[in-house]
């Protein structure tokens, strides 16, 4: 599903605009952004939980040449599901 056809879907069972749905989306995706970016967790209820962790540089050697290179640090997003999402997708398989 891509986001134009997430954003009329809930447009409809809301009663909203596109318009106001995608600015919905598009504001949602940035504060995401822009706590895990600080490190910090975003949870959304019944759904899951975003996180920002820091990976530390680390030395790795490439395979196919044997030489050492520095991995520069960096920033991952993980996500944990809920449990009442996890449920409920267990209950409608």
């Amino acid at each position: 599903m891509e986001n134009k056809e997430l954003v009329e879907i809930i447009s409809e069972k809301l009663g909203r605009s596109k318009s106001d749905v995608g600015k919905l989306a598009t504001a949602l995706c940035d504060v995401i952004e822009e706590r895990c970016g600080a490190l910090d967790s975003v949870a959304v209820p019944g759904f899951g939980t975003f996180e920002g962790k820091k990976k530390n540089e680390r030395v790795m050697v490439n395979p196919s040449n044997g030489k050492r290179m520095l991995v520069p640090p960096k920033i991952t997003l993980n996500f944990k599901v809920s449990n009442v999402l996890k449920t409920r997708l267990k209950n409608n398989a």
